[in-house]
């Protein structure tokens, strides 16, 4: 719901950080796996409860999503970067969220289940309208040059990060939090079914 402001505001001060990215040489694929293997870390980080470390890991990986994805439209866009781009980012968040299941079992476990199991409502729902508007050649000029086709919703990047830097400040509140953001990633669920069968019901 938010992410066409944030990459509006953000798109200057990420083109000027690619453009010295680009200039030292560094691919777009190597910031994808440097920020997913940083993300990674957030799973012993969070087992053994050390949220600072939990929250800067979170944060790293975010920005080398946003860094990477900046310099891939300098050096060219590729079908590889747009897969491993969208693969990474998809366990990165389930990883964050089954982190708290592995440091709270007993209290954090349900609430974890129930939220990955909606991220595959939003995520399957993303992905084969993007196989749909990909055949069609359908685009969303306002979110630029993306590899996949983004369909909106209430749960998307932005509202996404958010939820989990708000998880990782307040840990003991996982549970609740978890169930509040799966029921909103329902509703988002729900409304691109309705939106894709809008878009895709006519056969021409």
């Amino acid at each position: 719901m938010l992410d066409t402001f944030f990459i509006k505001s953000l798109k200057h001060p990420l083109h000027l950080s690619a453009l010295l990215i680009d200039k030292l040489g560094v691919k777009a694929d190597w910031i994808t796996l440097f920020g997913f293997t940083m993300g990674m870390m957030v799973l012993p980080a969070l087992y053994f409860g050390d949220m600072s470390l939990a929250l800067v890991l979170v944060v790293i990986n975010r920005v080398m999503d946003g860094l990477d994805g900046a310099v891939a439209r300098i050096q060219g866009p590729t079908d590889l970067g747009g897969y491993l781009d969208i693969t990474l980012d998809f366990i990165f968040y389930s990883a964050v969220v089954f982190g708290f299941a592995l440091m709270n079992p007993l209290e954090n476990a349900l609430a974890a289940s129930f939220l990955i199991f909606s991220f595959m409502g939003t995520g399957s729902s993303f992905l084969a309208f993007a196989i749909m508007a990909e055949k069609r050649n359908i685009e969303r000029l306002e979110y630029g040059r993306k590899s996949l086709y983004f369909l909106g919703g209430l749960a998307e990047g932005a509202e996404t990060i958010a939820f989990l830097i708000l998880i990782c400040m307040l840990p003991n509140y996982f549970a609740v939090l978890a169930y509040v953001f799966g029921v909103v990633c329902w509703i988002t669920t729900a409304t691109r079914i309705y939106a894709g069968y809008r878009t895709l019901r006519d056969p021409s």
